[in-house]
């Protein structure tokens, strides 16, 4: 999976769940990690970094 198919991913997640969007990666990225499954945990993890840049600055 290439770069612009995980940010495409990451804006079709974001679009579906909102700010749950990033949690869920996270949630997938720790998953597949605890299954051994490196590679898969990395995108996951790249995903969750394009989610934290479609959120934008959290405001207070």
């Amino acid at each position: 999976m290439g770069t612009s198919d995980l940010i495409q991913y990451a804006h079709a997640l974001y679009n579906a769940h909102g700010d749950k969007a990033e949690a869920e990666a996270a949630q997938k990225a720790l998953s597949e990690e605890e299954a051994g499954n490196a590679e898969e945990a990395q995108k996951w993890r790249a995903i969750r970094g394009h989610i934290k840049e479609l959120r934008g600055p959290k405001s207070t």
